[in-house]
């Protein structure tokens, strides 16, 4: 049976090329030495006394280097061994040391890491363990922050709803139309947020239905502005349109979903009587669609926060004012899921924001 550990079998590798080695040495001197060493002494044929001396020259010879072998042995065995043993306790420690942490990355320690100094294949090996630890900690950090975000969104339109439904059930508070009305638009809450969550777990997962075709941009920018104006012109904004033909490949409905999010968030935050532009243009990485407004603008560690799920940019924006909190995650996944990207300019807190979408060229 062959030995199982690393140390055992970098030992019997050793051994084996020693033994290699030694046997060709053996073989050589053994049945090829004799000969040479006849020739060197140079005796004549037919001389008794040097042929005596020959054979027994020879047989000297012969015996001193059996004992030369057998001395080269146990020399070679136990250089073998020693060096066997540090080279192996030299590739086993970040081996045993890497597997040591894999176990303790396996039961939830995923801030764990392992030090990058050892050779060349060792070392890639270190840095892919910690690129995966690395992944894996960041997957955990949001799966917790996603439950503890949901629980909160859920926590108030549920508290609402419980309370209402007591008050009505103890005869407290009349069950009028006014009563009905905010019990809907709490369990509309209730539903938008659930939509939406499915719809980005969708999204990220890839599992959204896409159909990928040529989408004229501009007209895209021309139906949404068309849809959002009545909305824009009760506040007095103006959305200036600046439409470059220009031929994206993506999904046309999921493109007016998103350009209708960037609008939707732009109105939102746009001072009342200001100007929002929408503007197309192809570049030389892809197709742009970008959604300028003149609001309170972005901080520069805001610029993907916003994409985070439940990010508010305004802490004091109910959920109810502001929608559910994950409009611009479902963006940058939608946008992904179609081969391009989401992302958002400005140039400081009060100098407004831009927010780009960004498409392969059809």
């Amino acid at each position: 049976m062959l030995p199982r550990s690393l140390r055992a079998r970098l030992l019997a590798a050793f051994l084996v090329v020693v033994a290699a080695s030694l046997g060709t040495v053996g073989v050589a001197f053994l049945l090829v030495g004799p000969g040479y060493f006849a020739d060197a002494m140079g005796h004549l044929p037919g001389d008794p006394m040097g042929e005596a001396m020959s054979q027994a020259t020879l047989a000297a010879f012969t015996d001193a280097i059996r004992q030369a072998l057998v001395a080269a042995t146990v020399i070679a065995v136990v250089t073998a061994t020693v060096v066997s043993l540090a080279v192996a306790a030299r590739i086993a420690r970040p081996i045993s040391s890497l597997a040591a942490a894999a176990r303790r990355l396996a039961g939830g320690h995923y801030a764990e890491r392992v030090p990058v100094d050892d050779p060349d294949e060792l070392r890639e090996l270190a840095t892919s363990f910690n690129d995966m630890a690395g992944s894996l900690e960041a997957t955990e950090r949001r799966r917790l922050q996603l439950v503890g975000d949901v629980a909160h969104e859920l926590r108030t339109p549920l508290t609402t709803l419980d309370g209402y439904l007591e008050g009505l059930e103890d005869a407290v508070i009349e069950p009028s139309a006014e009563t009905w009305r905010l019990l809907r638009a709490e369990t509309g809450r209730l539903t938008r947020l659930v939509s939406d969550l499915s719809e980005l777990w969708r999204a990220e997962a890839r599992q959204l239905p896409l159909r990928i075709e040529a989408v004229d941009v501009a007209a895209v920018a021309d139906a949404v502005v068309e849809r959002f104006s009545p909305l824009a012109s009760s506040r007095g904004i103006r959305i200036d349109v600046v439409a470059n033909h220009a031929v994206a490949s993506g999904d046309r409905d999921r493109v007016v979903q998103i350009v209708g999010n960037y609008l939707s968030n732009a109105i939102r935050h746009a001072p009342d009587g200001s100007a929002i532009t929408v503007s197309t243009i192809a570049s030389a990485t892809g197709v742009r669609i970008a959604v300028a407004d003149r609001g309170p603008g972005l901080a520069s560690h805001q610029l993907e926060a916003v994409f985070e799920r439940f990010y508010r940019v305004d802490p004091a924006r109910s959920r109810a004012a502001g929608g559910s909190g994950i409009g611009l995650a479902i963006v940058r996944a939608l946008a992904q899921a179609m081969g391009g990207r989401a992302w958002a300019e400005s140039a400081g807190l009060g100098r407004g924001a831009t927010f780009v979408l960004e498409l392969p060229i059809a």
